[in-house]
Order: C-alpha cells, then sequence, then structure tokens
C-alpha cells in the first residue's frame, strides 16, 4: 500500500472521527419525527403471515451495526469463480447501490447475478427483506422468499438485523460478504480476470492509499453525515452534522473545478460512493433530513459531475428514483392506513438527462 501522496487529504482526514459500521438503509427508527413521524404514538402489532411481526421489539436493532460477513477474495479465501455469487441489494439504498454500481461498471454482470429485495416490508417487520418483487415472492436463483435466510444458512443464530447489500454464494445459499465498505475493492482487485476490457480501475495501486483517505472523508462527512443529521435528537446534533455536510460538499465542489472526477480523469471507488448521496440528495436528504442549505442543483461543479456519471449506464441503470422516494418516504413498518404518508410529487427529474459540462477536462 502506498503512502497518502496528497497532503490536503492527510491533512482533512486528522478532522474527522471515523466509525465504519454498518449504517441502517435508511433510518427505521428514530426519536426525531424527521426520519419517523410515528415517534411518540402507541404502537401496534402486526400479523403478517409467515413472517411475525416484531414492530414493538425493534429496540432490539441498533442504529449501526459492525458487518458479521467479512470473507475475502484478496487473501484466497473466497474463490473467483463466474457464477458462483449473487448480490442481494435494494434499489432505495445508497449503500447497496454502490456495489451494484461497481459490479456494472467494471462488466462483472455477466458473471456476478444481482437479486432485488422490495424496498417495502410488510407492515410491523423492522430486521429483514423479502423478494416481493419477484414471482411467487421467491428470488429466481437463491428460491428464497427472505434474505434472512441466507444469513441464518450462514450462522443459524443470527439475530441481529439483516442488511443489504449481501454477497450470497449460490451453491449454499450463504451470505460471504456484506461489508459495503470493502466489497468494491474486492471486486476491483481480485476479478481483473473478468472485467470487461473498457472497465475503469476504479482502484489503481497507486492511489489506493489517498481513495482510502477520501473515502474515510466521504463516509464520515457526507455518506453518513446526511443520515445523522435526519436522526439527530436535538438542534446541537443536527447542527452540527449540518455544517458537516455543507462544508464538505463545499470543499468538494472546490475539488471538482479543475478535474472531471474526485481523482483527475479516472473514475474510481471514491466517485461511486460520493454519487450515491448525491443522487439522492435533492430528491430525499435536502427534503426529509432538513440538509437544506443548498440543493445539489445549486453546486455547479458537484449538479455537473453528477450528470456526467448519471449519463454512464451502470450509473443510470443503478438509480430507481421511484424505489428511493417510496422507502424514504413510506417507511415506518405500519401500513399506509394505519399512518398515511405523502410521497412529493417532485423534483423534476428530468433535468438528470440534460447536457453536463465535464467534458471541458477532455
Amino acid at each position: 500500500m502506498t503512502k497518502i501522496k496528497e497532503t490536503v487529504l492527510a491533512s482533512e482526514l486528522t478532522k474527522i472521527d471515523v466509525t465504519e459500521k454498518l449504517s441502517a438503509c435508511p433510518i427505521d427508527f428514530s426519536k426525531s419525527r424527521v426520519a419517523n413521524p410515528r415517534a411518540d404514538q402507541k404502537q401496534k402489532n402486526y400479523d403478517n403471515q409467515p413472517v411475525k411481526s416484531n414492530f414493538n421489539e425493534r429496540k432490539k436493532y441498533e442504529l449501526s451495526q459492525a458487518p458479521q460477513f467479512n470473507q475475502l477474495f484478496t487473501d484466497g479465501t473466497l474463490a473467483v469463480k463466474p457464477g458462483k455469487y449473487r448480490l442481494i441489494w435494494s434499489k432505495h439504498c445508497p449503500w447497496a447501490t454502490r456495489i451494484a454500481i461497481a459490479i456494472d461498471l467494471l462488466g462483472l454482470d455477466e458473471v456476478i447475478s444481482k437479486g432485488v429485495v422490495d424496498p417495502l416490508r410488510p407492515a410491523g417487520v423492522v430486521g429483514d427483506w423479502f423478494f416481493t418483487l419477484d414471482e411467487n415472492n421467491e428470488d429466481p436463483v437463491l428460491h428464497i422468499k427472505a434474505l434472512s435466510e441466507s444469513y441464518l444458512q450462514a450462522d443459524p443464530t443470527y439475530k441481529i438485523r439483516t442488511t443489504v447489500p449481501a454477497l450470497v454464494d449460490v451453491e449454499t445459499g450463504k451470505v460471504i460478504n456484506n461489508n459495503y465498505n470493502t466489497l468494491i475493492d474486492e471486486l476491483a482487485i481480485a476479478w481483473k480476470e473478468y472485467q470487461a476490457p473498457q472497465a475503469p480501475d476504479v482502484y489503481p495501486e497507486d492511489l489506493q492509499a489517498d481513495i482510502d483517505a477520501l473515502n474515510k472523508i466521504l463516509y464520515t462527512d457526507i455518506n453518513a453525515a446526511v443520515n445523522e443529521a435526519g436522526l439527530a435528537r436535538s438542534q446541537a446534533d443536527y447542527e452540527k452534522y449540518y455544517d458537516r455536510v455543507f462544508n464538505r460538499l463545499d470543499w468538494l465542489e472546490e475539488r471538482l473545478n479543475n478535474q472531471r472526477y474526485l481523482f483527475g480523469n479516472q473514475i474510481t471507488d471514491s466517485d461511486i460512493r460520493l454519487f450515491v448521496t448525491l443522487v439522492r440528495f435533492d430528491t430525499v436528504f435536502y427534503q426529509k433530513y432538513y440538509v437544506n442549505k443548498k440543493r445539489l442543483v445549486d453546486y455547479p461543479n458537484l449538479w455537473n459531475y453528477a450528470k456526467d456519471l448519471y449519463s454512464l449506464p451502470a450509473f443510470k441503470n443503478n438509480t430507481d428514483f421511484d424505489a428511493i422516494k417510496k422507502r424514504f418516504y413510506q417507511v415506518d413498518h405500519t401500513p399506509i392506513s394505519d399512518l398515511k404518508r405523502i410521497i412529493p410529487k417532485g423534483p423534476d427529474l428530468s433535468i438528470w438527462e440534460e447536457p453536463n459540462d465535464r467534458n471541458r477536462f477532455e
């Protein structure tokens, strides 16, 4: 591993305290009414066959948890074998979308399949994901109805929250990695033999230390900070994360003034990690989590940069605004009939198709 070359990244890294745990996707419950419109109301039990309602047991699920499955390709633990693995993800989830984008961008969609869970769960269910978008409510490859089945295959004693993304061994049905902090780099390094000829090197050896440093900055000040603003239980906490988000967006706006992507003219892991938050910013975070100093469209460089990435099939085809809106605005684990929610009609999504100015760096 090379040393950090960019002194500015080394300096910025000293200003933050990074804790890379798996975050809720999105926030399931909070005492803040920003995130949970049912806060302070009387809870209910729900009868969901064949799944049991655990609405009243929600406190056993922490807002974040360390990844439980971390088997790697790069250390030889896992075999690099086409057709052996399946990514299970939800289209609403920024953490899971990272891996879906990376698979397509690297051209690995020919050797690693993808399955999608419903962004909405049965009423009362908190810690699981279901294949209710598929025929017979079953994943056509793994032949399971709930993602927890693969978690229990890997660990029969597993009792904590089931998370996406989850990379599953098709042959055994077991989850082998659910760590979105490492999966992109694992695919970039260990699966080079199967990557498309035109695929970018998203984790080049000479930039790895710099990418790692920037990824920690993005995680702390952008990816996680928008959630923390929504989770805030005090004005002081909310304003701390609000300031953190916009100070970093200002910093990124300046960085992108002189280069097409975060590291010059090549797309890297860092661009994928930033994009998944930016593409949800005006639609969700600006409105629901009160990070409303500026919209993404108010940042000329960041906005054109995001449109530039969106113009690529790997980014566009794995961005589902409908799923994003459904999950972030309907999530409460109660039926609409019990607590009605309104899904915003806007913003105008056609602007994502408009030209961008990033070709000026070619």
